[in-house]
């Protein structure tokens, strides 16, 4: 039998197994080409072998010669480019994308659950094995979403929650339509508060539920009504009360703050990064080197906004913001990565439409970054942010398989990453050229 045959075989009894038995985990891959993210250097013929129990790599072989595979849960990638699941640090993702506000005054959590497990699906087939989820206006579907992934029942991403915004009245966060003049529910507003002991006392809510992450609105927002992301909307002692729950129970704190002067407030209070930055002036840029802050810049954002918003008649308020922030937001994004200040992959998804989550990587190789520095951006550095450095992030002994390949070279085309062909998640697999399981 011809190589050839033996490795069409292969993949179709390695199909035919998974769709029998549920996505059985794979024992060893061989890609033709690997990206080491560490190090910056592309391996040739790497097999990469997996504990089938916890889903993890245990060794790498590099300049594996032999092709004539004789068992049949190898999965041949010969042909393709493989590197790290890509991680998202920034998403919204039980909220499709741009749907008008008022639509969850009156949404259930179970209609909100069932939109979610169908963008979770396609988050993962994108590419991104990860991601953080920064908010919900139903208060912890996403905690719901991430324990059913975690459990097997919906096939997702591995999940980062916050269960709720913690924000003032009237906020970036909170719902406020002009002319509803309907009950806003309770679920709706469970981090919206005031004062210091009542963030703390907000912030310890979401700790004791079971949030991975605390999010809080710092400056105003782009797409809420009223609001003005230059202009800070908590103080510096109720953010320094959010770090100090979060930091006493082991988990990050991130900021949203579009303004210089709440983005400045938010990393002198103690945060792990800071979400938008869109108007960062250069004393926020030194402030995130000095401390070691992280920027998540979601820069692809404006374009699809501008776009999206007119197509589809968003407020003009909301399209006005946008204009305003959108250059500006991208000039700090140069300026930061110039002066090597960590930036991690964050998008905002769920303003646009999940699954195209990649889009952003042109964009931040166009401010600056090197393709490699962008994947970076996106596996190695998010990971870390996150806490997950020895866990996500890295095709090595001890991490999860969460493994994506290619037959296109993202380091010379960037852009192939829109488009991906394998994705692997604790050594199981999703998608296979178009085919998904």
């Amino acid at each position: 039998m011809n190589r050839f045959l033996i490795s069409f075989v292969s993949i179709y009894l390695l199909v035919f197994v998974s769709s029998l038995n549920g996505q059985e985990p794979l024992s060893r891959i061989h890609c033709g080409q690997m990206l080491d993210i560490k190090n910056s250097l592309v391996r040739n013929n790497v097999m990469i072998s997996i504990d089938q129990g916890s889903g993890k790599i245990k060794s790498l072989e590099f300049d594996y010669s032999k092709t004539d595979y004789d068992d049949i849960d190898t999965l041949n990638l010969s042909n393709y480019f493989c590197l790290p699941g890509l991680i998202d640090m920034h998403t919204h993702i039980s909220e499709d994308h741009y749907r008008p506000l008022v639509d969850y005054l009156t949404m259930t959590q179970l209609e909100q659950i069932a939109i979610g497990r169908g963008l979770v699906k396609k988050t993962l087939l994108a590419g991104f094995t990860s991601v953080r989820d920064l908010g919900v206006y139903i208060a912890w579907t996403d905690k719901l979403l991430r324990d059913e992934i975690n459990a097997g029942l919906t096939d997702g991403p591995r999940m980062q929650i916050s269960g709720f915004y913690l924000t003032i009245p009237g906020g970036g966060g909170d719902i406020d339509v002009p002319g509803y003049t309907g009950n806003v529910p309770a679920h709706i507003r469970q981090g919206v508060t005031q004062g210091v002991e009542n963030f703390r006392n907000r912030a310890e809510t979401a700790v004791d539920g079971g949030a991975d992450v605390l999010k809080m609105i710092a400056s105003g927002a782009v797409l809420a009504f009223g609001s003005l992301p230059g202009s800070p909307e908590m103080t510096p002692e109720e953010i320094a009360a959010v770090v100090a729950v979060g930091h006493k129970a082991g988990i990050k704190v991130t900021a949203h703050a579009h303004g210089a002067q709440s983005v400045k407030e938010a990393i002198l209070a103690g945060v792990d990064s800071i979400e938008h930055a869109s108007l960062i002036d250069d004393e926020g840029i030194q402030l995130a080197k000095e401390h070691n802050v992280a920027l998540s810049m979601d820069i692809y954002n404006g374009d699809y906004i501008n776009i999206a918003g007119k197509e589809e008649n968003w407020p003009e308020e909301f399209l006005r913001k946008n204009r305003e922030t959108t250059a500006e937001q991208r000039n700090g994004f140069t300026k930061a990565h110039r002066a090597g200040v960590r930036i991690v992959y964050g998008t905002d998804a769920g303003v646009y439409p999940h699954g195209d989550n990649a889009k952003q990587f042109v964009y931040m190789v166009r401010q600056g970054m090197t393709s490699i520095e962008a994947i970076q951006a996106a596996t190695i550095h998010a990971a870390d942010v996150m806490g997950w450095g020895n866990q996500v992030g890295q095709i090595n002994p001890g991490f999860f398989a969460d493994i994506i390949a290619l037959r296109d070279n993202p380091i010379s085309n960037i852009q192939a990453l829109e488009n991906i062909d394998v994705v692997i998640k604790g050594g199981q697999l999703y998608k296979l050229d178009g085919k998904t399981f």
